[in-house]
């Protein structure tokens, strides 16, 4: 479903990668790993259309992203490394805004039912700017249980989460690829999930 072919990337006058090859079925995961700086993150950005390739192509269902525009993006939930939250917005807001930003009108009782989920229950009403790091992040995270995309692309989405958080992410990571789902990730954490298929991806 999603392909790499010779993919490439430049920084001002820097080869970050090069000859970057991967494809990935139904129920795959990609962990893209190595140290800072190696490129993980540009990679990502690449697989979400934000920024293109020096080099290579990205294909979607054997077409490239390129001409395939919004019938791509729609099918794409991506979560950076950054929660993305607005932090004089309440958490009910932010979900509903980022939901909505991304395509897709979720209700107050969902993003609430969500945010329950998430272990965020009674801080609906609260600013971001209140909650701890690891709040953010579940907030943000909060999207995996309202989206109705098959491709996750997720930057570090482990960081600043307690090991319950852990557990419970591994779960939505797993169900989703139980569904036929795709996730590329980034993670500097081992992760325990079970999938149809999965690999590693080392950039030096």
């Amino acid at each position: 479903m999603l392909q790499g072919v010779n993919l490439a990337c430049v920084r001002g006058d820097r080869e970050l990668f090069k000859d970057i090859n991967f494809s990935l079925d139904a129920g795959s995961l990609l962990q893209v790993r190595g140290p800072n700086g190696s490129g993980k993150t540009s990679l990502l950005r690449m697989l979400c259309g934000l920024s293109y390739p020096a080099a290579g192509e990205i294909l979607w269902n054997g077409t490239s992203i390129r001409s395939l525009d919004g019938d791509y993006f729609a099918d794409v939930t991506y979560i950076g490394h950054l929660s993305g939250t607005k932090d004089d917005l309440t958490v009910l807001e932010n979900l509903r805004i980022s939901s909505a930003l991304a395509g897709f009108e979720i209700s107050a009782n969902q993003a609430s039912e969500a945010l329950k989920h998430m272990g965020l229950k009674g801080r609906e009403a609260l600013p971001v700017k209140v909650l701890s790091q690891g709040q953010r992040r579940r907030v943000a995270l909060a999207r995996l249980l309202v989206c109705n995309t098959t491709l996750w692309i997720l930057d570090e989405p482990l960081v600043a989460l307690d090991v319950m958080a852990v557990k419970l992410i591994q779960g939505l990571l797993e169900q989703h690829l139980q569904r036929g789902g795709v996730i590329v990730m980034t993670t500097h954490q081992e992760i325990e999930v079970t999938a149809a298929s999965i690999m590693q991806l080392h950039l030096a």
